[in-house]
């Protein structure tokens, strides 16, 4: 089958939605069939993958998002001969998708990843909180109608696109991770590298530093812990445009020893920064299915996070992790007890582990392929020419 994955950014920014449309092309490739990626910007960009197709676009300042109101000739044709077109990104790829895709009879998928309603306040501070919503409420609703099929990374994400007046069929389908490239890492990456030993108890963050994350939760709720636990240490992976604001909130708060600042890291590297804590960290109300916290737990970390949409759906309190309310106090206090309770944190640890199974990348991208064939068959036996008939078939051999 071919299959066009439609995306405003891809390599070299590092995102989650990155890996997702990375991992599962790379898993649907392996079972034979052709993913092409349709992105923006970046040709200057030697892939390493087959068959990524880059138009030219405007670069949005240092966001990663590129803008462009249509794609090149050659993306067009390549386009035209999908047998399904999965976008990921709904404002620029899915508004070509709907024009490249509807009148040519190719189903279209839509993964809604983000909460768009966070970010935008994250963002765009300026704008008053119920203009994001109000936008939403008006646009996600008559996109998605216009989906063959729109996906949910989760429950929680279901249910806010229900609140949005979306009415369009909805499955879940969590993103994946590729687990053996968790649970195999040669730990190349030793404690001693970063001037931690076998004493320390090392809790860790991994991904974007930005205001949505509420990261200063994370070093207040730290900062707090170490009273109470000997040895504390806290590593921060992932870079944003709070991270000097950070670095200086650890300077004033006489943390700066205790936290290591790793930046961006080679994505395979991730697995050997995890595989040095003890504990994987999150305070972000904004997530919507964080595969850090999955990729965290391929690793047996046990999981502390607060109890919100996205992040509930995946942390179980008391079986892989321990889930807070949002409040400084609850948050630090749940983060000690872990810490101080060995046997606790090592039944959450195997818990955490036995959890990350259901998320390995092989079977949530067989989910999708049963929705493409579906999509496509469904197509095929839908009223039409003999000629488009004849089309489909030769997309899905």
């Amino acid at each position: 089958m071919m299959i066009g994955m439609l995306t405003d950014m891809y390599k070299p920014y590092i995102s989650g939605v990155t890996h997702h449309v990375s991992l599962t092309k790379r898993a649907l490739d392996a079972e034979g069939h052709k993913v092409f990626v349709f992105t923006f910007g970046g040709q200057d960009y030697v892939d390493e993958e087959l068959y990524v197709i880059r138009s030219p676009a405007v670069p949005l300042a240092d966001t990663g998002y590129n803008f462009s109101f249509r794609y090149s000739r050659s993306a067009q044709h390549k386009l035209a001969k999908m047998g399904v077109a999965h976008v990921h990104h709904p404002f620029a790829s899915g508004r070509l998708a709907l024009r490249y895709c509807q009148s040519r009879k190719i189903p279209i998928v839509f993964t809604n990843h983000t909460r768009y309603d966070l970010y935008a306040q994250a963002y765009l501070p300026h704008l008053p909180e119920a203009i994001p919503e109000a936008f939403l409420h008006a646009f996600l609703p008559g996109f998605c109608r216009q989906c063959d099929l729109v996906v949910a990374p989760s429950s929680s994400l279901a249910k806010l696109l229900r609140g949005y007046g979306v009415d369009a069929p909805i499955e879940i389908v969590p993103n994946g991770v590729d687990l053996s490239g968790f649970r195999d890492s040669g730990r190349e990456i030793q404690r001693a590298v970063l001037d931690l030993d076998a004493h320390h108890r090392v809790l860790i963050y991994v991904g974007r530093l930005g205001p949505e994350k509420n990261l200063t939760m994370l070093l207040r709720a730290f900062a707090g812990a170490q009273a109470a636990v000997e040895n504390l240490r806290l590593i921060i992976v992932g870079e944003g445009v709070e991270n000097d604001n950070l670095r200086d909130w650890c300077k004033r708060g006489g943390i700066s020893e205790q936290v290591r600042f790793i930046g961006k890291v080679a994505y395979p590297a991730v697995a050997d920064y995890l595989q040095l804590a003890d504990a994987f960290i999150t305070p972000s109300v904004s997530e919507v299915h964080p595969l850090s916290i999955i990729e965290g737990m391929a690793v047996g970390l046990p999981v502390i996070g607060i109890r919100s949409p996205g992040v509930a759906d995946i942390v179980e309190d008391g079986v892989n992790g321990m889930l807070c309310r949002d409040d400084l106090a609850d948050f630090t206090a749940r983060t000690v007890r872990l810490l101080l309770d060995d046997t606790l944190r090592a039944r959450l640890a195997a818990g955490a582990a036995e959890s990350a199974e259901k998320y390995d990348i092989n079977r949530t991208a067989a989910q999708l392929l049963q929705h493409y064939l579906k999509l496509g068959n469904d197509k095929a036996r839908a009223p039409g020419s003999g000629q488009d008939r004849h089309r489909l078939r030769n997309i899905f051999r």
